[in-house]
């Protein structure tokens, strides 16, 4: 009994200790590794976009997608979790460099135009008024059959 639970501790041991250095491998050196393989390509891409397009999703969403991706891979291929705490303040740091102009109300989701939102508020409005009637109709019809 005594040998299993030494050979369990031994197993939790080492589990924790792959654990601990997983996460001291990506301190300072994963953090340098996504500056230099993700940071500097994103850099390049979005100093040669126009910086009147930084806001615009629709021409900066392909590079914050490689970018994201890249940080990911490093990750992976540094055997480290994602995402984690250094990613966070990556990306913080990114978005104060090159979003902090940027309006939130261009990414917000808006309402439908009427054309498309009317008939979803209409069409059940005029089924439960339908099926009302009938229940009505059919309840009174059959009271003078017996």
């Amino acid at each position: 009994m005594a040998g299993a639970q030494g050979g369990s501790a031994l197993l939790w041991w080492i589990a924790a200790t792959s654990v601990c250095v997983s996460v001291l491998a990506c301190g300072p050196q994963y953090e340098y590794n996504i500056e230099r393989f993700c940071l500097e390509k994103f850099r390049l891409e979005m100093e040669g976009l126009d910086q009147r397009h930084w806001c615009s999703w629709e021409d900066t969403v392909e590079l914050y997608g490689e970018l994201t991706n890249c940080t990911y891979l490093v990750a992976l291929k540094m055997d480290c979790f994602w995402p984690n705490r250094l990613v966070d303040e990556f990306f913080i740091r990114i978005h104060r460099h090159y979003f902090h102009n940027c309006k939130i109300t261009g990414r917000l989701l808006s309402d439908p135009p009427n054309s498309i939102l009317g008939p979803f508020i209409a069409v059940p409005i005029l089924v439960t008024l339908l099926m009302t009637a009938l229940v009505v109709w059919r309840s009174k019809r059959s009271e003078g059959i017996v």
